[in-house]
């Protein structure tokens, strides 16, 4: 793995946290058990009925431990925490007990009451339905109204600011993220980038123009998502950089920031890089991640009140590991 995932590994050995891996019928995410056990990142839960799982010897002298989630004496409690939060929406309890037999509902659940620190999931679930249970059972985390996701990006080559880490967002969640939206993609990301790397977070408000060089509906959207953010960031004395609107070039190359943004405080030294829609970012980190050769571990979602990690359905289980490794962290 990358240097960075080293890193998180490592920092993760010393949190004992517990990981919850809802999708045990996937032979990618046992084998992901695994790995996280055996370099004792976290205590694992693995959710698998004794029909998907029927060999927990596999898990023989490793701190991993299968729950039948549908079985669990945890339904009840689960199920009226459910109704809880959904009943203003119209859902009865017994919808609620219902629900919770859902792996997703019952995994966001678990995290919910402490038990469980983070979780990894999306081998086999989609994207939506990670976020709805997400929503549903965990909420967003406290000042932000949206969630969204992050790709960290993990660069064979420095960057010309000489930066071995980008952090793309946001890259799969939100399709057309408004100033206010966009403003809370940058404050969850802002987050990430303090928790992951360690480092102050650099953040460029990405676009076809740099302060002012072009003019459009595009240019004024990111001119101002990047002042509600500054302004979001002095009010709650968070150490960060922002600035924007910005071009790519201008945001990561200190040469063409000197010559196109000379004013940019940023300077050419982004390490967080937000676009202006899903469409932008999810086409910019494939690129990256193909031609150039990056790992990208991600979808990282953000702004859900406790960590919970999408999975690229074509992931492998050590991509698996990876993504748990950051998600780990987070949860520090």
């Amino acid at each position: 793995m990358a240097n960075l995932i080293d890193k998180l590994i490592e920092k993760a050995t010393t949190a004992h946290k517990t990981v919850v891996l809802p999708e045990g019928q996937d032979a990618r995410v046992i084998e992901a058990a695994k790995i996280i056990a055996t370099k004792k990142m976290a205590k694992v839960i693995v959710l698998a009925t004794p029909a998907e799982l029927p060999d927990k010897s596999v898990f023989d002298g490793l701190d991993v431990e299968v729950i039948d989630w549908t079985t669990s004496e945890l339904l009840p409690e689960l199920a009226n925490i459910l109704f809880e939060r959904r009943k203003s929406k119209g859902m009865t309890l017994e919808q609620a007990q219902q629900q919770v037999l859902n792996r997703l509902y019952f995994a966001n659940l678990m995290l919910k009451v402490g038990k469980g620190d983070a979780m990894v999931a999306g081998s086999i679930a989609s994207t939506a339905d990670m976020l709805r249970s997400a929503f549903h059972c965990i909420g967003t985390a406290p000042g932000l109204k949206s969630a969204s996701s992050c790709f960290v990006m993990d660069l064979k080559t420095p960057a010309p600011n000489g930066e071995t880490t980008l952090i793309f967002a946001d890259c799969g969640v939100t399709p057309n993220p408004d100033v206010e939206g966009l403003a809370d993609i940058a404050m969850a990301t802002i987050k990430t980038c303090q928790c992951l790397l360690g480092k102050q977070p650099h953040v460029s408000f990405l676009c076809y123009s740099s302060k002012g060089s072009a003019k459009g509906d595009m240019v004024d959207k990111m001119r101002q998502a990047a002042e509600l953010t500054i302004q979001r960031v002095q009010e709650q004395g968070i150490d960060a950089i922002v600035d924007g609107e910005l071009q790519a070039d201008a945001s990561i190359v200190p040469s063409v920031a000197a010559a196109k943004a000379p004013s940019s405080p940023l300077k050419g030294t982004a390490n967080v890089l937000i676009f202006p829609d899903l469409n932008c970012g999810n086409i910019c980190y494939k690129m990256v991640q193909r031609l150039a050769g990056a790992d990208a571990y991600g979808p990282i979602l953000q702004g859900v009140a406790k960590p919970v990690s999408d999975l690229s359905r074509g992931c492998t289980a050590e991509d698996i590991a990876g993504v748990a490794a950051i998600t780990i962290c987070q949860a520090m």
